[in-house]
């Protein structure tokens, strides 16, 4: 099933603040009147988690959940930009969890695919951060330690 969304690479630009605001306005009217309609929390939603605010990012996937949670038929629209905003915040585990959901109901999504691979480059990247401090930090213990072992043998 073919996807018109866009790659995960577009899905990085954000809004406009003004475009952002159109959304926070319809958003804020609907829910003042006591009646959000799914589609007009969708698009907040996905307009927040395009955002590069973290506040935003973790607000639009709270709405996320609840359209994921409450309307099973638009699940799949959720899937994305819920692994999305997960990725963006550094959940990876979760960001994975979902993108696989949605590549399991279409597996030649090139969005979910080019998701994947995001995720995959980011924890790799950051597996390599994690060993060379890690590796830092052995190193410094290491000094440290020979110089005690060194001022112990001189007493």
């Amino acid at each position: 099933m073919p996807t018109e969304l866009p790659y995960a690479a577009d899905a990085e630009v954000s809004l406009s603040y003004d475009e952002l605001e159109v959304l926070r306005l319809q958003y804020q009217r609907e829910l003042s009147q006591s009646h959000v309609t799914t589609q007009t929390k969708f698009n907040y939603a996905w307009g927040l988690v395009k955002s590069p605010i973290r506040e935003h990012q973790v607000e639009g996937v709270r709405l996320l959940q609840e359209i994921y949670r409450a309307e099973p038929t638009r699940r799949r629209e959720c899937l994305y930009y819920l692994a999305l905003g997960y990725y963006k915040f550094g959940n990876y585990e979760e960001a994975r969890r979902f993108n696989s959901l949605l590549m399991d109901k279409e597996p030649s999504n090139m969005q979910a695919q080019s998701l994947a691979s995001l995720i995959d480059q980011r924890v790799t990247r950051e597996g390599y951060i994690g060993m060379a401090l890690a590796g830092g930090v052995a190193a410094i213990g290491t000094i440290l330690l020979a110089s005690l072992i060194r001022r112990a043998a001189r007493k």
